[in-house]
């Protein structure tokens, strides 16, 4: 199965003005955002990937084309270091498609100008490159498949850290409640789509804004609520503590490392 990335945007929130670093190669521990995300779908036996790139996309070209796995695997090196024999292997499996979609490009328009690239499955799956999860992604599969819909995304509890005000005509407080606490959810991306979900897609559309609403109305879109670890690298402030959790070796989000509970090899 496909995995297309959205790895184009600006990311506005996480620019410092001085360089031009997509989100997805911020750095959390020793590898960028992107590296996780695929090393996720990987654990799950998902290894062909299509990158729509965007902004700064020399740098993740620039990171895959020189990628050295000696730096996350044991390997043994032999003739004066000209020999380098691996004892594990990150990406040897994977393959990588790289897709200039345009440097202002709605997320949408990325998807359709990849449609060739998706190739000729039923399904594929797609998402941000920013966000990292302990999602079950082999059952969210196994649901959407058999729930006959066009999409499927994750849906998470509310992040924000602020506070509901409820107050009566007077303009009295009723109660203060926090947002996390709000029985909604997030869209948590983590999608799965059938190719059909190219017939509800326009040319130069968003596809949460444009695309999902058609499907809704067809009662074509299916949510996986998911109330374990979900994080996104929106903000500085969010890299950084996704950074210092890497930092302490505590990854709720590596299912691939060893000593992790989910750590059992993929069944794909």
């Amino acid at each position: 199965m496909k995995v297309v990335l959205f790895c184009g945007g600006f990311g506005m929130r996480m620019r410092d003005d001085v360089d031009d670093v997509p989100k997805p190669m911020q750095m959390v521990g020793d590898r960028p955002l992107i590296w996780h995300v695929m090393r996720y779908y990987a654990h799950f036996g998902y290894t062909d990937f299509v990158l729509c790139l965007g902004y700064g996309a020399r740098h993740i070209v620039d990171f895959f084309r020189s990628y050295d796995e000696t730096r996350s695997n044991d390997f043994v090196l032999r003739k004066g270091a000209t020999e380098v024999e691996l004892l594990s292997s990150d990406i040897a499996d994977w393959t990588i498609t790289f897709v200039h979609t345009g440097l202002d490009t709605p997320i949408g328009e990325r998807l359709r100008r990849v449609r060739e690239h998706v190739g000729s499955e039923e399904a594929f799956a797609a998402n941000y490159a920013d966000v990292l999860t302990d999602a079950p992604l082999d059952e969210i599969e196994r649901r959407f498949r058999a729930s006959g819909a066009i999409g499927s995304l994750l849906a998470v509890p509310p992040q924000s850290a602020f506070h509901m005000v409820a107050a009566d005509a007077e303009g009295l407080v009723d109660a203060i409640t926090s947002v996390s606490s709000l029985p909604v959810r997030e869209n948590g991306g983590y999608f799965f789509f059938r190719r059909e979900i190219f017939d509800h897609l326009h040319e130069g559309e968003d596809l949460v804004t444009h695309a999902l609403p058609r499907l809704i109305e067809k009662r074509a879109l299916l949510a996986y609520p998911h109330d374990g670890f979900w994080k996104p690298a929106d903000t500085v402030k969010e890299r950084s503590e996704l950074d210092q959790l890497a930092r302490r070796h505590e990854r709720p989000w590596a299912l691939w490392a060893e000593g992790h509970p989910a750590a059992a090899p993929g069944r794909r």
